[in-house]
């Protein structure tokens, strides 16, 4: 299967800054686990979290690629093409 031209235009693997949903710390809330987005490097929530902060960035910025940000992942998914790549 090929993988989608948002996930092969990742050249270099963005990895977190910090291992917290930057917009969950804003309100006090909790998070189950951490995407960062490669094009801007901002780390946020999944869609599992409650607030699913990750997939309303992709939305409002288009930035269609994270990379999971939890330890031992390798792996980038697309939001537009509902794409996943291991790396």
């Amino acid at each position: 299967m090929d993988t989608c031209a948002h996930i092969t235009a990742v050249n270099v693997i963005k990895h977190p800054k910090r291992r917290t949903c930057e917009e969950c710390e804003k309100i006090g809330a909790e998070w189950v686990h951490l995407r960062t987005c490669q094009s801007c490097g901002v780390t946020l929530c999944c869609d599992s979290s409650p607030n699913k902060h990750a997939s309303k960035h992709a939305r409002a910025s288009a930035h269609p690629v994270v990379a999971s940000a939890e330890p031992g992942e390798r792996w980038l998914y697309c939001f537009v093409d509902d794409a996943v790549a291991e790396y």
